[in-house]
């Protein structure tokens, strides 16, 4: 009898001292008002604060882009800064079967503009018929980040533009 109402006891006094915690939880709540916090989207001129040349190169890139927007391949522009090329005809890939396959993205990121370049996946012989300076450009596997408005660096991404949609069409993926 006596070991039940220790439990008894015990039980009851952490029960009351959770609900003396909420209280006070809500006592903090109600006596202090809390301010909504609004919610700011990221733009991403705003991520290139004291690089204006970033919107400025981007910008020249979407130029380049989209005569791509054709037939199967559809632009996608995000509000901030993006812009997707993506084809929405059925290829099989290595076995797989994909519903979409991206073609050519570009962001702007925090120092420079990325050019995502999805054709240098599928057709690797491309990277030997871009020009050299582009290459140089070229971070990881497929994204070049591109730092300055060049004219010729910008010529050179028109020309490998045009090689990756041949490579597509080459491979019947358009």
């Amino acid at each position: 009898m006596l070991r039940c109402v220790r439990s008894i006891f015990y039980f009851t006094e952490k029960k009351m001292a959770k609900t003396s915690a909420k209280k006070k939880v809500l006592e903090n709540k109600t006596t202090s008002p809390q301010k909504k916090k609004k919610e700011v989207k990221l733009k991403y001129e705003d991520k290139s604060a004291g690089q204006p040349e970033m919107i400025l190169i981007f910008e020249r890139l979407k130029k380049l882009l989209k005569p791509y927007a054709k037939g199967v391949i559809k632009a996608y522009e995000a509000t901030y800064g993006q812009i997707n090329l993506v084809s929405h005809k059925p290829v099989e890939i290595a076995g797989r079967k994909r519903e979409e396959l991206w073609f050519v993205s570009a962001l702007i990121q925090k120092g420079y503009v990325g050019l995502y370049y999805m054709p240098i996946y599928g057709y690797k012989e491309l990277g030997k018929q871009i020009h050299p300076e582009l290459m140089k450009c070229l971070k990881g596997k497929a994204c070049f980040h591109i730092k300055k408005n060049d004219d010729e660096l910008f010529k050179q991404i028109d020309e490998a533009l045009a090689l990756g949609y041949d490579a597509y069409k080459k491979m019947k993926w358009l």
